[in-house]
């Protein structure tokens, strides 16, 4: 009997240890297995019902234009062929340099976060998060736990991430961390101005009460229900998994192939037709045609080329032999998102609404460094989740027949938050009135009347104890959380666009006038909704496939809500908290 239960012991204590070994593992099977049973039930394809507009135009010609906005998700700056890149330097980006040379270039254009939902609600409302609260990327359940836990068993002499699980325990549920219904949207804007509103792809804005499309302007809207571009074994798929990455290793464990139309939860949740880039732009094209004869505000939300790195089997064989493999199927998911571009301009073309519509084509943030492709944002320093110009410069393309001049370029820095009041603008639409719209119209600089408004104003970024003013020529970027010690950035981006000389000692005049400007901008700031519940570390020179070297002149010391950017060797502190 004692020898059965030393045996019994012996295997528990064995279990217990690989257990523990594999505990990572076992806790990515456990996120994949919720996942397995969230969508057990998942329907079909099937149609999609999209509202249909009249069968004939109104009589008279002083229809307002339609409005297509199209918005690429991580897309590096380097992946633009308008601006000299092209993944690889070999792939090309036709369509979106069709867009842009028919219409107008922003030179400097940014993103209104480093990360993905708060820029998207800089769009569609035109204001900074400092007035809505919404300043955090909100993220799925299990997803932080997860990513710091792979990361600090990874990621060697790197800093460690902070995951604050008690604080995620007193938030709202992920559902419900969204931009709040009482925030004005543009496509509430167009709803009142008579137009119909689409909304097609990721949305990433809150799916609670009063948070999601439906509830936010949108008529209708087919919506991401996960993430995956094609299911993980589909025969016409090419997969990239990214090992290094925590993140990647979160999503494949989490996601599935899944969207739902008009319904922000997972009831009704049915399989799309096709790979997400490709499908979208099917059921986008259907929405155009079936709405020609009323004005219509498309907005379509694209998901690549984000991670989890899929491409069709066509478009990995298209690109040629690029290496390694990771970037060979992320220059397919890039030219996916160019075709589909082009698909869009060629059915306004075809359906005689090229001339009568605005198209605008963005993406959220800077392209990610923890996919390990070094020059996704050259010649700019860093990546997603940083404010270095990498993580914010993003394309911004207007086009608009008899209304933009073709060839047009635009020099003023402008930003995601221009979006709304431009859009609003084009409309003939009314902006609220009893909010402050941080962003400007900026039809005015288009059209060669006046860009004096984009001279004047800063443009501003924050991220808890990260604080950053653009203006004019000069950027300062400042780290005050006090257990870490002042850090502070100065930059001239008239002759430094890199960020490489850090002048602020040189130019304490400069500084102090941009701390001016910060200060007056966060007197007022409205509390962030929920706080930020994991710092993490980002490399600024580096891509994470690279190794890490500790040492420089400033260690980092790593407190809750802060992130080391690691510039070189030199480790300097700033904030990049996620929620």
């Amino acid at each position: 009997m004692k020898k059965i239960l030393l045996i019994v012991v012996a295997v528990l204590g064995i279990g217990g240890v690989v257990a523990y070994l594999n505990r990572l593992e076992l806790m990515l099977m456990a996120i994949s297995m919720a996942s397995d049973q969230r969508y057990a039930d998942l329907g079909e394809p099937r149609d999609v019902p999209w509202s249909q507009g009249p069968s004939v135009a109104a009589d008279g010609d002083d229809r307002p234009p339609n409005i297509v906005l199209i918005v690429a998700d991580d897309l590096g700056y380097n992946d633009i062929s308008t601006f000299g890149g092209g993944v690889d330097g070999r792939l090309k980006t036709p369509s979106i340099d069709r867009l842009a040379a028919e219409g107008a270039v922003f030179q400097q254009s940014y993103s209104g976060h480093s990360t993905c939902a708060p820029s998207r609600a800089m769009m569609m409302t035109g204001r900074y998060s400092a007035r809505t609260g919404f300043a955090f990327t909100p993220t799925p359940p299990g997803m932080l736990k997860a990513v710091s836990s792979i990361g600090n068993a990874t990621r060697g002499k790197m800093p460690p991430a902070i995951y604050d699980e008690a604080s995620e325990a007193l938030q709202p549920e992920y559902s419900s961390k969204g931009l709040p219904s009482s925030e004005v949207t543009i496509a509430e804007v167009l709803q009142d101005a008579g137009y119909y509103t689409a909304h097609v792809g990721k949305w990433h804005l809150g799916r609670g009460p009063g948070m999601a499309p439906n509830d936010q302007g949108f008529d209708d809207s087919l919506i991401m229900q996960s993430g995956l571009y094609l299911p993980e074994d589909d025969p016409n798929v090419v997969n990239a998994f990214v090992e290094f990455d925590p993140i990647d290793r979160f999503l494949w464990s989490a996601l599935r192939f899944a969207g739902n139309f008009n319904s922000a939860t997972d009831e009704g949740a049915f399989k799309p037709k096709g790979y997400l880039t490709d499908y979208w732009t099917d059921e986008s094209i259907k929405v155009i045609k079936a709405n020609k004869h009323r004005p219509f505000f498309l907005f379509l939300a694209h998901w690549g080329p984000h991670t989890p790195l899929q491409a069709t089997r066509e478009d990995y064989e298209a690109v040629g032999d690029i290496k390694p493999h990771r970037k060979r199927v992320y220059a397919g998911m890039v030219r996916a998102v160019d075709r589909s571009v082009g698909r869009i301009l060629d059915t306004l073309e075809a359906e005689g609404l090229a001339d009568n519509t605005i198209v605008m084509f963005t993406s959220d943030n800077g392209g990610a460094g923890y996919i390990g492709l070094p020059d996704v944002n050259e010649p700019f320093r860093g990546w997603k989740i940083t404010f270095f110009e990498g993580g914010i410069r993003v394309p911004l393309f207007m086009k608009w027949p008899g209304q933009i001049e073709p060839g047009t370029v635009v020099n003023e820095p402008v930003a995601h938050i221009d979006v709304m009041p431009t859009i609003a603008s084009v409309a003939g639409a009314t902006v609220p009135s009893d909010v402050v719209i941080d962003g400007v119209d900026l039809m005015p600089t288009l059209s060669g009347v006046s860009d004096q408004a984009l001279q004047d104003r800063p443009l501003f970024w924050e991220a808890d104890h990260n604080q950053i003013v653009r203006f004019q020529d000069w950027k300062l970027q400042i780290n005050d959380r006090p257990t870490d010690g002042l850090k502070r950035w100065l930059f001239d981006l008239s002759v430094d666009p890199t960020e490489q000389i850090n002048l602020i000692d040189a130019r304490p005049d400069k500084a102090a006038e941009l701390q001016a400007l910060l200060d007056n901008h966060r007197a007022n700031a409205r509390p962030p909704l929920y706080p930020p519940i994991l710092n993490g570390v980002t490399m600024v020179d580096k891509a994470l496939h690279e190794p890490f070297e500790p040492g420089g002149v400033d260690q980092p010391t790593v407190t809750s809500n802060a992130a080391a950017f690691v510039v070189d060797n030199k480790i300097d502190m700033t904030v990049a908290a996620v929620a």
